[in-house]
């Protein structure tokens, strides 16, 4: 068996950056009780007032005191200089370009150092000489220029020993320490750190010493000692909140959020650089505000969360190029080549690579030219020049060992091996990957070790070492699993999981292969097992936390923010969405972004805060023995697809019986799907191409079927198809069309697992006491006939030709160009309900059908909840999906109308059904390895046991005969939602109007079935 190449891929490097210098603290008293006192004239004490003032100022920290602080130096200056005192000017003109340095600006900061300096010599005052020298020294530093900044230190190293300034020595050796640090001679940084510890304790400089330690967790980081590295950044930290140093806790706070980082805990390592954050932002520092942004950049894309990582790189690489830090512009241009390479840009990545890697050389980063050697060599791999790959990679190589940079090292060795791999070299490839493997292991990176492990796997499984090959990827599954539930935030969790499927799908391949050499060992479930593991997991989770009901015992605080936030993210999306006057289209946006990110930090918060979540144990996906006991019945039939690559796999699963079958590749599957939709929406009455897909999901399976009821787990675009239309697989070659509604009742889940879960929240829950509550002809213009008088109604009679209307309300529905009125969901909410006690209903329409009704808490007393409007989609955005309700009040005062998935996961809706009679509202992003990530998810957290959804828009008329004869069947005869579902189907395809599956195919159950 010959397999692809396609399994391999180039790592890039995505640079963390850790803030590993702060600036030393300004050694007022030295200066001043060491220099003669000034004589007291009006200039002379209206001068020193002024000092004083900058200097309480410049304690405060922020970037506005910091500016308030220069313009009392700079109003004392001229004062100062007239008193003839030339110690004293040059401590203002120090303090000047101390406080530009805690700003960022480096070059103003030189150019009054540089003025100080010589009235320091002239006067003969060697303390504030060698603070001069040592600021200058810290200024070049961050310039680049390491050999200028050494030469400094040194000079105020040698006059700090001359007059016994311990404070003043530790300091500037731990300024030696961060240059060679920079150089990556780690050794001899570390040591100069070791010898200015001891001094600043010495003399009880908390800043200092916190400094020096950060530096001393820093050397640690960069040699791969991450928990030694901890140790020191949490000595360091409340030493820095301890003296109200908040750049000092700073850049602890990103050298702790990096070490977790590397570590495999991304939502840790996100929650420390979101509280860095706003410290820099409210100090003012640049530098260290630049760092954290990248850093976030850096999390979101290994959690592939690409354009989000990309606006992070680009906000930081601005104030990178301000502060005139070529090291880190360079970085940032290494991330953003990333960034476009990872989403296949190669070009546009590799210039990125390419303005970086001369900076590099310049500022002599031997660390930053290595990891951009391996990203260069990452795109030419990708571009199919595999011996200049190796060339790049292979330059790389010799650099990281020399600075020690054990975890780039470990992913150069890994790039090294795949292109061996490719070549055709397995044993060479296999070198590289296990010199890489401990090393991975010793530096903890866990998320390196896993990708490491599945690349000896799948080199084993290409020699035919298939027994092997599945010992090493179960191992990096295992890994996966747990560095999964580490992430909090399930969006992330969500993301992140998308990244790892190609590892499942291996394992599912590999499983499968070894099943068909030996039938009867039992692969095939167990590759049911892995198929099951791999899907919908985060509705796993969330369901599991909607039984936990982990708000309660929140501080109200915290869930009060979180009301404010969903408030203000509506009104934002809907004014985006309507393109409301008076707002700036890419100012919302930019807005809807913040308070998102926002809403995400608080969302951790009230976990972390929460009782209940802390007891939470999540669920464990079901196995296949446990489906078949637990979620099966003797009238259901279980067909579970899994897409890969090369072939896609059926399971059949009942609950006696577990049999499995080889597909063809997704490619194929996924034209075939699309042109079968398109066939039944353009109102084929016979869909041609449902034929040849029948043949390729039914016919395997077609003896087995009988009359069962079928419970569908699709993948990909198989959950964006209509099963009940595909036809029959017993009568493919049959002249009249017989779709598969005919003998089977049809029910989609999202996962086997899910039911499970779903069952355990409900069970023992007693049914609301009401029955229906209905919304439906909610009012969407301000031009609405129903603000005029009875009178004044217009009676609208013009029809559409079908098609173009269908193809009109998809898109105004998803472009946001309008929300016209579905004035036949009137008729259909009046037909439901006219089978209901007046009692027992509840009917919203017109105004009436708002979104403050939609969030009543009352609204958990129906059993029912039938949601008839406008479907709203946001793939970029998922959480902003939703649904448009009434977006006026009777008075024409606009008010926010959408009812979004962040609302509904707030929703109290233990409803027996929910029917959401919209647009397209059984589609949403489709999220590798979670499926769609559509409304159906929101309802069920909010309690909904199962759910009716469309897949595509379709006419009010037919819509509102549907219902009318759904309902009938379930209030009237007593059916339940799947099989009446399916007999309204039915009676839709024998009509004259009605029969072509564009009308009766879209509505699809999902959930529980019983």
């Amino acid at each position: 068996m010959v397999f692809p190449k396609k399994w391999l891929s180039i790592l890039s490097v995505n640079s963390l950056m850790l803030f590993n210098v702060s600036f030393p603290v300004l050694m007022w008293p030295n200066i001043v009780n060491g220099g003669e006192v000034i004589a007291q004239t009006d200039k002379s004490a209206e001068a020193e007032r002024l000092l004083s003032q900058g200097l309480e100022l410049f304690k405060q920290g922020t970037a506005e005191s910091l500016r308030r602080a220069v313009a009392k130096f700079k109003e004392a200056l001229p004062l100062l200089k007239k008193t003839g005192n030339l110690n004293w000017e040059a401590v203002i003109l120090l303090s000047i370009g101390r406080v530009y340095d805690s700003l960022g600006e480096k070059q103003k900061a030189l150019n009054y150092y540089e003025q100080a300096l010589p009235i320091f010599q002239q006067v003969g005052n060697q303390d504030g000489e060698a603070t001069t020298l040592n600021n200058i020294g810290i200024v070049y530093k961050n310039l680049g220029e390491k050999q200028k900044a050494l030469n400094y230190y040194q000079q105020a190293l040698t006059l700090f020993e001359q007059v016994d300034n311990r404070r003043g020595k530790a300091a500037t050796l731990t300024g030696i320490g961060s240059v060679y640090d920079d150089l990556g001679e780690r050794q001899k940084a570390l040591s100069y750190y070791q010898q200015a510890l001891p001094l600043s304790q010495q003399v009880g400089d908390q800043d200092g010493e916190a400094t020096t330690l950060n530096n001393i967790g820093f050397v640690y980081y960069s040699l791969g000692e991450k928990q030694k590295a901890l140790k020191y950044y949490q000595e360091a930290l409340p030493l820095s909140q301890q003296v109200g140093d908040r750049h000092g806790e700073a850049t602890t706070l990103i050298g702790i959020g990096s070490v977790y980082y590397s570590l495999g805990e991304k939502q840790k390592a996100l929650n420390y650089y979101q509280q860095a954050l706003p410290l820099s932002q409210e100090v003012g520092d640049q530098s260290r505000e630049a760092y954290t942004l990248n850093n976030i950049g850096t999390v979101y894309h290994s959690l592939g969360e690409k354009q989000k990582a990309l606006k992070y790189y680009q906000q930081a690489l601005p104030l990178f190029q301000q502060v005139g830090d070529q090291s880190r512009e360079a970085s940032t241009f290494n991330n953003i080549g990333g960034v476009y390479h990872s989403l296949g840009e190669k070009q546009k990545a590799l210039k990125y690579y390419q303005q970086a890697l001369p900076i590099l050389r310049q500022v002599g980063d031997r660390g930053g030219e290595a990891t951009t050697l391996n990203n260069i060599g990452g795109v030419y791999h990708s571009l199919g020049e595999k011996q200049k790959a190796l060339n790049f990679f292979n330059q790389a190589l010799p650099i990281l060992r020399q600075v020690r940079d054990r975890g780039v090292e470990a992913t150069t060795l890994n790039n090294i091996g795949y292109v061996y791999n490719d070549l055709g070299e397995k044993q060479k490839a296999l070198n590289y990957y296990q010199q890489a493997l401990p090393i991975l292991q010793q530096v903890g990176d866990r998320g390196g070790e896993a990708t490491t492990l599945s690349n000896i796997a799948r080199l084993k499984r290409n020699e035919g070492n298939f027994t092997e090959s599945l010992t090493f990827i179960e191992k990096s599954i295992e890994i996966i699993e747990d560095l999964r539930t580490n992430i909090v935030a399930q969006d992330l969790r969500t993301s992140y999981f998308a990244t790892v499927q190609d590892k499942y799908q291996f394992y599912i391949d590999l499983l499968m292969i070894l099943h068909k050499q030996n039938p009867n060992k039992g692969y095939d479930v167990k590759a049911l097992n892995a198929s099951e593991r791999s899907r919908a997991r985060s509705l796993l989770d969330i369901l599991a936390e909607s039984g936990a009901d982990i708000k309660t015992g929140v501080n109200p605080q915290l869930l009060a923010q979180e009301k404010q936030l969903l408030q203000k993210l509506n009104t934002l999306d809907q004014a985006r969405q309507l393109n409301t006057p008076g707002y700036n289209l890419d100012e919302l946006k930019q807005q809807i972004e913040t308070l998102s990110n926002q809403l995400q930090q608080l969302e951790v918060k009230i976990k972390q805060s929460s009782p209940r979540y802390a007891n939470l144990k999540y669920p464990d996906p079901l196995t296949a023995s446990e489906i078949q006991q637990q979620v099966i019945d003797k009238e259901s039939i279980l067909l579970q697809y899994s897409l890969g690559e090369d072939r896609s796999y059926l399971w059949l699963v009942t609950p006696t019986e577990i049999s499995s079958y080889e597909l063809p590749s997704r490619a194929e599957i996924e034209e075939l799907a699309k042109q079968f939709r398109e066939e039944i929406t353009s109102l084929s009455p016979v869909p041609e191409t449902g034929n040849k897909l029948s043949e390729i999901l039914l016919s395997p399976v077609a003896n087995k079927l009988e009359n069962k009821r079928l419970l569908i787990v699709g993948d990909g675009i198989l959950q964006t198809i209509p099963f009940a239309a595909l036809p029959l697989p017993q009568n493919l070659n049959q002249t009249n069309y017989q779709p598969l509604i005919v003998n089977h009742e049809i029910v989609t889940l999202p996962s086997a697992s899910s039911i499970a879960i779903l069952r355990e929240q409900v069970k023992g829950r007693t049914p609301a006491p009401k029955k229906v509550a209905v919304f439906a002809d909610p009012v969407f213009e301000d031009n609405d006939p129903r603000f005029q008088t009875a009178s004044q109604t217009k009676n609208e009679t013009e029809t559409k030709d079908l098609i173009a209307m269908a193809l009109t309300r998809s898109l105004e529905d998803f472009l946001g160009v309008s929300f016209n009125r579905l004035e036949g969901t009137r008729q259909e909410a009046e037909a439901i309900l006219a089978l209901v006690p007046d009692n027992l209903e509840q009917l919203s329409l017109d105004f009436d059908a708002n979104r403050e009704t939609a969030i009543n808490p009352s609204l958990s007393q129906y059993q029912i909840v039938h949601l008839a409007t406008h479907g709203l989609l946001n793939e970029t955005q998922p959480e902003l999906s939703g649904l448009v309700l009434s977006l006026y009040d009777k008075t024409g005062k606009g008010k926010p109308g959408f009812l979004q998935l962040n609302d509904i996961f707030n929703l109290e809706m233990p409803a027996e059904l929910v029917v959401l009679s919209a647009c397209q509202t059984g589609i949403g992003e489709e999220i590798r390895g979670e499926g769609l990530v559509s409304l159906t998810r929101g309802f069920m957290y909010a309690g909904a046991k199962r759910v009716v959804v469309s897949l595509w828009s379709v006419e009010d008329n037919s819509t509102a005969e549907l219902m009318k004869n759904y309902y009938q069947k379930m209030l009237e005869i007593d059916k339940n939602p799947v099989e009446a579902m399916r007999e309204t189907q039915l009676e839709m395809l024998s009509s004259d109007n009605w029969k072509a599956p564009y009308y009766w195919a879209p509505f699809v159950v999902q959930g529980e079935w019983k």
